[in-house]
């Protein structure tokens, strides 16, 4: 079968001569020489798409083309000749193995029967060999082919194992033994160049302990049909036929068993007697060479091309007997020498999969290039991004759904939320998923422990292979955080903020969640705020009062100044500025809630005679307030008076006031800074020293009120109706401290 693909197929021209490979039944060589045309090269360059089979792996290479070994859907072997010349792939052979020539003669068999074509010449047959037939005396193994010429070890009968060489000449197969050793010998062809070959062999001499093998090279010529210059070295461990060689015009090397056990590669420089033995890595108990180019070797255990589990290719440098070995690639499956000294492999890393050349290119390390790629993508990528723009977390249990899709899911995920004003993070490794590659995740908005500020949000995801092939991706994005205003939100994240003043006037500030955990309401985290407190007769939370977006704070001093704190919006507050002097003739301030329905916080107080004074908003941070104006008397007969916002449905915020029995009234507000009558809300309200109107403490929209006091803290929600305002509901807030602050806010 012949079929064309696409031109661009012609960048395979680079797979140049002989190949070191995983599939069955390969022989492991490397190279001869031989020269690409300069029109192939340049057709190779121009290539810049997929044009190699996924599951390709190279079995030998020529001049005019290469040949490809893979498995069809069956199982059966596929061997295909890839022609440089016009990018055509010709099946050669099903269900037979390929043997690496070195050259443009095209060797098949089954194991016994082994032929040869010519692919110089449109694949002419040039010889068949039935191997068994040649050596009816002995068992025979095929352990080296070098361009048409055939090598194979033969066990005779007297034990002895003889390495023979095969030819064909008019027809006439020629046989030339080139080597006899006693019985228990390997023998194996690990590595040509042109007509010269390198032989390893093993033998256990009788002479030698039964731990120890003694491992030869010679090198040889095809046309000298003799071998030459047995050397030998001792090792510690039995030396098997995975074992590989290379042969350069600068070096001849092989790798065998090192005599501590491991592996080392020995290499002797062409024109010395010097062999160096170079420790390969340590995690290896074989590796493969896949050649030299300039004074680097390059070796591992290879894989197969779709490897799950990466077979990385090495190096290191032969000259420098300290030097450290380094990966190349994450996988290799093959390799071979190219015409101009560099090395071909068929793997993948991080820049793609399909074949790489690694280049001599004059520095310190080989340069490695991807060539001609499957297409395949390998290394880590996003696929897809999906990240609302926009989330309201104003509903209680809403999320922020996130996920990212990858192109493989053997990853870890990384995420991290950064607010962009605070620069507060939140970073969480995302679950893998049970199948696929979509990871997801649902943001609570809770940031730093804290209900979330609002604004905008940063976020950026970094995928990790988990098994080292390529390096990380990252995509990132933006979001807005949307929370309704709460007048006791000092940090901008909608919930409520309670402070307090301890004994040593430090003032803290408690952050509440505004959902129940549990079943109660729950602080977030507690934040000193503030020293030196202890000066102030009075500390209020009155809400915005100076147009920013979040809650402030005034203080009244024992001189009769008020002095007024701007929220920053992140939790802490700027220096102080003076409102006024003259107030120190008040008993109680109550701010925090609008009175007259314009959106802004005003301020009430009652003087020593009992007169309520109600003081509008302007919104000016200068001059916060407009000039008081009176409401009415007898409001001396309260001991705590709050305001607590619209709890009933009114026109406008309402007041609570506890008397001197311990009993609450309501005072609806009619939105003009004035209360209808008073409402008796209930008794036994003497139990706290402190009532704070609290915002909307528990995210139902309407706000509530705080108890506090040595028997406990409470959180009374309130229900939106005027004759039974409050439901009671636990929390955790100052469980324990019921006398630890003498001012709560």
């Amino acid at each position: 079968m012949q079929h064309r693909p696409s031109g661009r197929r012609l960048a395979a021209a680079l797979l140049t001569l002989s190949t070191v490979t995983a599939v069955t039944g390969t022989l492991v060589a490397v190279p001869a020489v031989a020269a690409v045309p300069t029109a192939v090269r340049a057709a190779v360059s121009a290539a810049d798409a997929a044009n190699l089979p996924v599951d390709a792996e190279i079995v030998s290479i020529g001049t005019t083309g290469y040949l490809t070994s893979r498995k069809d859907g069956d199982g059966t072997t596929i061997l295909e000749w890839h022609a440089y010349e016009d990018g055509s792939v010709t099946t050669v052979g099903t269900g037979t193995t390929g043997y690496d020539s070195n050259s443009d003669f095209l060797v098949t068999g089954d194991g016994n029967t082994v032929s040869v074509r010519d692919m110089k010449n449109g694949g002419a047959w040039r010889a068949s060999f039935n191997i068994g037939a040649e050596f009816p005396s002995g068992s025979t193994k095929l352990v080296g082919v070098v361009n048409e010429n055939l090598f194979v070890s033969v066990s005779t009968t007297d034990d002895y194992h003889e390495l023979w060489q095969l030819s064909k000449v008019n027809g006439v197969t020629k046989k030339s033994k080139l080597s006899s050793r006693p019985k228990n010998i390997d023998y194996k062809v690990v590595a040509s160049r042109g007509n010269d070959f390198v032989v390893l062999g093993s033998v256990r001499e009788p002479y030698i302990p039964t731990d120890r093998i003694v491992y030869w090279t010679a090198t040889s010529n095809v046309n000298s049909a003799s071998v030459v210059d047995w050397g030998g070295s001792a090792g510690t461990s039995q030396w098997d036929q995975s074992s590989t060689g290379a042969l350069t015009a600068a070096w001849k090397g092989w790798v065998h068993a090192s005599q501590d056990g491991g592996v080392e590669f020995s290499a002797q420089r062409t024109g010395t007697t010097t062999v160096a033995r170079i420790p390969l890595t340590g995690e290896l108990t074989r590796a493969v060479v896949a050649g030299i180019v300039g004074d680097t070797v390059f070796y591992g255990v290879p894989g197969t091309a779709t490897a799950e589990s990466p077979s990385p290719l090495y190096a290191r440098n032969l000259m420098d007997a300290g030097a450290q070995p380094y990966k190349v690639l994450d996988n290799f499956s093959s390799a071979s020498h190219a015409p101009d000294g560099s090395l071909l492999v068929r793997g993948f890393n991080s820049d793609g999969d399909g074949l790489f050349r690694i280049g001599d290119g004059g520095g310190a390390r080989p340069t490695v290039t991807l060539e001609s790629s499957t297409g395949r993508v390998l290394s880590v990528q996003f696929a897809d991004a999906r990240v609302p723009t926009y989330v309201d977390l104003e509903k209680a249990g809403t999320t922020l759904p996130m996920e990212w899709t990858l192109s493989r899911g053997n990853a870890t995920v990384d995420l991290t939320l950064t607010h962009v004003t605070t620069g507060r993070k939140l970073t969480k490794r995302l679950d893998a998923p049970v199948s696929g590659n979509r990871f997801t995740y649902a943001w609570n908005g809770v940031l730093d422990g804290a209900s979330a500020p609002n604004g905008v949000y940063t976020w950026k995801v970094t995928a990790t292979p988990t098994d080292g092939v390529g390096s990380p991706a990252s995509i990132s994005g933006s979001f807005q955080v949307q929370r309704q205003a709460n007048a006791h939100d000092l940090n901008d994240n909608g919930s409520t903020d309670v402070i307090a003043r301890d004994a040593s006037g430090n003032l803290w500030r408690d952050d509440l969640f505004d959902w129940p955990v549990d079943g109660q309401t729950a602080t977030a985290r507690r934040t000193r705020i503030g020293t030196g407190w202890q000066i102030y007769k009075q500390i209020e939370a009155v809400g915005n009062i100076a147009g920013t977006s979040h809650g402030d704070v005034i203080a009244l001093d024992g001189s009769g100044y008020l002095w007024h704190y701007l929220g920053k919006g992140d939790g802490t507050l700027a220096p102080r500025v003076r409102i006024g002097g003259g107030w120190g003739g008040y008993k109680q301030l109550a701010g925090g809630s609008d009175l007259n329905g314009d959106g802004r916080s005003d301020l009430l107080a009652t003087d020593a005679s009992g007169v309520l004074w109600f003081y509008k908003g302007t919104g000016s941070s200068t001059t916060p307030f407009a000039p008081r104006v009176k409401v009415g008397g007898g409001w001396g007969i309260y001991n705590q008076i709050t305001a607590v916002g619209n709890i009933a449905g009114g026109a406008a915020g309402d007041l609570v006031a506890r008397d001197t029995a311990g009993v609450l009234w309501l005072y609806l507000g009619t939105g003009n800074g004035t209360f209808a009558s008073r409402v008796k809300v209930g008794g036994g309200w003497q139990a706290f020293s402190q009532l704070v109107g609290a915002g909307d403490v528990t995210g139902d929209g309407r706000p509530d009120l705080i108890g506090y006091g040595a028997g406990g803290t409470s959180v009374y929600r309130s229900t939106g109706s005027y004759t039974a305002p409050f439901s009671r509901q636990n929390t955790n807030l100052y469980a324990g401290e019921g006398s630890k602050f003498n001012s709560v806010a």
